[in-house]
């Protein structure tokens, strides 16, 4: 391993110890290089989240070494149960040779933690409140030579220095904006809004998506772009929340913490989803979804997770997306890091937008597509009525919607899906 630079400099500076920025310290400092990995707040710390792993963010953590045992505090689940259209249909998730077949569970609270410990573990060092407000940029070239930060509860000024600095720091991403990429209005933005319950259900081993939304507060019943979900956690209580697009008139003016009241109301009392059972208050958080900010890759300066927009536009997953994003980046760094001169660590550098667009460009502007579609709750009301009662057809929605199909050798369904992103334009 390269021996630290100092205290303030490094090979690589990672701002953001969320789920992207670990997994990037994480696999840069397994292959040997010197990281910072900087957090504004301290660890455990709460995000919101639907606590909810598919298999695609299992496969990052078994990659890292993570023990994901039940004794270490994981819930397994062995699929998605779908309610919608009078129906119900339970979807185990698939048997392929890419993924394994089961999620997980667990508490943000503790989960972002047990990533920047093992980053920490490999070798990354972490420095914890260590709030980064800018970037340091080369007046002669326009690159980023490093960050400036408050540190500690003085808000000490403190200059950070790197060659490479990856912005991991989440859908509000200061560090990118400061380096002038900001948010694509043409791609979908979520909101996700949760709480906790206790509640008998909290060792359910299927994750539930609720396909129909109603608001049912007022005299008229109205059907709302978005779903719920209720994941069992296992330790007493229930993660309940919604999803919401923005493609939808309703979505800016309803207040959503209302809506997801209104729905916990609506379920059988037993299940124990009333306001005496809440543990913690209702929160939420944007979703930035299907490359909503490039490029990926500019003047010393790489986006990961969040910050870069890699939220799944069919279902909202980020956990899984963000990991991968870290390892790809990460990847490409240590290839660049490795030439000799400046300008082919530059060619190595720029095959980072290039690989995330081949891996999900295709997918992402089909889950554009769909979003499109589901914003008109009618839509989503006639499909979860008609698809409901197909199963197979929703075995293929279910690979669809999570991303799970082996890339070669699979079934025809993942053969279709393939086929589909693959020729799907990649913008």
């Amino acid at each position: 391993m390269t021996e630290p630079l100092s205290d303030h400099s490094a090979d690589v500076i990672v701002v953001g110890a969320g789920p992207a920025g670990s997994a990037t310290a994480y696999h840069l400092a397994k292959a040997g290089l010197d990281v910072l990995l900087l957090e504004k707040t301290e660890f455990p710390r709460e995000k919101v989240c639907g606590d909810g792993l598919t298999p695609r963010a299992v496969k990052q953590l078994v990659a890292m070494g993570i023990d994901i045992s039940e004794e270490a505090g994981w819930l397994r689940n062995k699929g998605l149960r779908i309610i919608g259209g009078g129906s119900r249909l339970q979807l185990d998730w698939p048997d392929l040779a890419a993924y394994p077949n089961y999620g997980l569970v667990r508490k943000r609270d503790d989960f972002d933690e047990i990533l920047a410990r093992n980053a920490q573990k490999a070798g990354a060092r972490l420095y914890e409140r260590c709030n980064v407000s800018g970037p340091i940029v080369d007046g002669r070239t326009g690159r980023i030579t490093g960050v400036t930060a408050k540190v500690g509860e003085e808000k000490r000024e403190v200059s950070y220095r790197a060659p490479l600095v990856v912005a991991a720091d989440g859908n509000s991403t200061r560090l990118s904006l400061a380096m002038g990429l900001h948010r694509r209005e043409d791609r979908p933005m979520g909101v996700a809004v949760r709480t906790y319950f206790t509640s008998p259900r909290h060792d359910d081993d299927y994750l539930e998506s609720w396909l129909e939304l109603w608001d049912r507060r007022g005299s008229q019943e109205r059907l709302l772009p978005g779903y719920g979900w209720i994941f069992g956690m296992g330790d007493g209580t229930s993660n309940v929340g919604l999803g919401v697009l923005n493609t939808s008139a309703a979505f800016k003016e309803l207040d959503w913490r209302e809506i997801l009241k209104a729905w916990c109301a609506s379920m059988p009392e037993d299940w124990g989803y009333t306001p005496e059972n809440m543990t913690g208050p209702i929160r939420g958080a944007a979703l930035p979804m299907a490359f909503n900010r490039q490029p990926h890759y500019t003047k010393g300066l790489l986006l990961v997770g969040d910050a870069g927009g890699l939220v799944n536009p069919f279902n909202g997953e980020g956990i899984a997306y963000a990991m991968e994003s870290g390892q790809i980046a990460a990847d490409v760094i240590v290839q660049a890091h490795a030439r000799a001169t400046p300008a082919q660590r530059e060619i190595a550098l720029q095959r980072y937008p290039r690989v995330l667009k081949d891996t999900y460009g295709g997918y992402y502007n089909l889950g554009r597509a769909f979003v499109k579609l589901i914003g008109n709750p009618k839509v989503m009301q006639i499909a979860a009525q008609r698809g409901l009662t197909h199963p197979v057809l929703m075995k293929f929605t279910l690979k669809l919607l999570a991303n799970l199909t082996d890339p070669t050798g699979g079934d025809a369904m993942d053969r279709i899906i393939n086929g589909l992103t693959k020729v799907t334009p990649k913008a």
